[in-house]
């Protein structure tokens, strides 16, 4: 049996009939990573083989006995390296936490270890996740799974090349400001921002005021997103706005969705306020034509906020939440010199700001929520790119433009990402097609509040329509098996 031809839920299956083993599993993962890592850079802080051949052989005799942990029973899994693991190490990418080793997991990986994952190791991620390019000085850059010479996206960037190249079966990551959709965007395959508040991060220094990040599930196909978002997901005391009540059936509800009738609301550029390369949108339209194959009523909807305003409001919030971040780093002068420009600069940029000027962002962000649910009267769902360029040269720090118009701030060219994050909802990239070089686009899909069922619901019936995007593999792949 091949491993790497299944997904991750078919791979649950022939696991737990013991069709094949979970130390044939780590054997052959291990195997792969081995020779497909070294040039894409995806998996960093490995864990050592024989610890990881134990593991999965204690996961064979637990099925021998009867007994499964759950859904990811002996898979292996590789954590974004920024959620704290214990025993391996946890570095954000950063110089100055290059041999931090947390004692204890965080709250998503203890949930994923509970329900059978094995942690091969973490996945890269840029510096403290800022910037959608993942690079570093710790371990250096990650590759496109489909152009070495591109960047991934980011920040969730190991996790989309694993991915897309077979390393693990499903990926976790996270998203403020599109770091779950832009890499799986580029990368070919799923990932979902869920609802502000579905899954809770702890532990955290503030559970109040920092609800733009959230982390999520990636996978290659979207029943792999669903059944890793319900493990995910749930209520935890300790994280008092993250959401109460059982966790819905993501997985179950893919059964059950009839897309026929759905109403599609096509935003594409803002009528022309977001800067898009060449193809970006055409791309996407072809996905949307997908959608009116299935019985979807896509129609072009002009925003009913203004985008600038919005834009504004980010910036104080994103400063505000970030400098926070940064600061404690900083208490020593000395660690200066270790932190990339960027992170300085949003850190430098909020030490001017007042409270009267967040209450106002806040303001500004409230108003901005009540206009977007309005247009979910006439909407199921809201489209839009899931990036604004292809691929860029990896050798670039961020794209100082998109065609003639400059980038004004290192994560300009990521504003397409922000509105489902500033207004809390879900939304999902679907792989959407390829530029004339190869290089992959997905389309953003944002739907109600808590309305991950329904969403996963929509991207799944795509997922079955665009099987002629989703089953091209990445070169490296051609003499690998899947």
């Amino acid at each position: 049996m091949d491993p790497f031809a299944l997904t991750a839920d078919a791979l649950s299956r022939a696991v737990h009939a013991r069709e094949l083993s979970c130390r044939e599993l780590m054997r052959a993962t291990l195997d792969r990573i081995d020779a497909l890592n070294p040039r894409f850079n995806a998996i960093v802080s490995r864990v050592a083989p024989e610890r990881l051949l134990q593991e999965a052989q204690q996961c064979d005799d637990e099925l021998a006995a009867g007994r499964s942990r759950g859904w990811l029973h002996g898979l292996p899994q590789a954590i974004k390296d920024i959620a704290p693991t214990a025993g391996i190490r946890t570095t954000l990418g950063s110089p100055l936490l290059k041999d931090n080793v947390p004692r204890e997991d965080g709250l998503m990986v203890q949930r994923l270890k509970a329900a059978g994952a094995i942690v091969i190791g973490k996945t890269n991620t840029p510096e403290f996740g800022l910037g959608s390019h993942t690079f570093n000085e710790v371990f250096g850059l990650t590759r496109n799974a489909w152009d070495p010479a591109r960047s991934a996206g980011g920040s969730s960037g190991g996790a989309a090349v694993a991915l897309a190249l077979r390393l693990v079966p499903v990926a976790d990551g996270s998203d403020t400001m599109g770091s779950l959709r832009n890499p799986a965007a580029w990368n070919n395959v799923f990932g979902l921002r869920p609802s502000q508040g579905r899954v809770p991060f702890w532990p955290a220094a503030d559970v109040w005021v920092t609800q733009l990040g959230t982390e999520g599930p990636m996978g290659r196909s979207v029943r792999d997103v669903a059944r890793l978002l319900q493990v995910q997901s749930g209520f935890d005391p300790r994280v008092p706005l993250s959401i109460a009540g059982p966790v819905p059936d993501f997985a179950g509800a893919l059964d059950t969705f009839e897309a026929r009738g759905a109403r599609v609301g096509w935003l594409g550029d803002l009528q022309g306020h977001l800067a898009t390369e060449p193809g970006v949108l055409g791309v996407c339209e072809e996905a949307l034509r997908q959608l009116e194959s299935l019985g979807c009523a896509v129609e072009p909807v002009a925003p009913n906020f203004s985008p600038a305003a919005v834009w504004d409001a980010w910036l104080v919030w994103r400063r505000w939440l970030v400098a926070g971040r940064i600061a404690p780093f900083l208490v020593n002068p000395a660690n200066r010199a270790q932190i990339k420009p960027e992170a300085l600069w949003e850190h430098d940029e909020a030490q001017g700001l007042t409270g009267p000027q967040v209450l106002a962002a806040s303001a500004q962000r409230t108003a901005f929520l009540q206009r977007l649910l309005s247009l979910f009267d006439r909407f199921d769902v809201l489209a839009l790119p899931s990036a604004q360029t292809w691929p860029f040269d990896a050798s670039l720090r961020w794209p100082a433009h998109i065609g003639d118009r400059q980038m004004d701030t290192y994560h300009r060219w990521m504003e397409v990402t922000l509105y489902a994050t500033f207004a809390g909802l879900p939304a999902i990239s679907v792989p959407a097609g390829f530029s004339p070089e190869g290089w992959p686009m997905g389309l953003q899909l944002i739907g109600r509040p808590q309305g991950e069922a329904d969403l996963l619901g929509l991207a799944g019936r795509y997922e079955a329509a665009a099987q002629a995007v989703l089953a091209c593999v990445p070169p490296a792949l051609a003499d690998l098996p899947r």
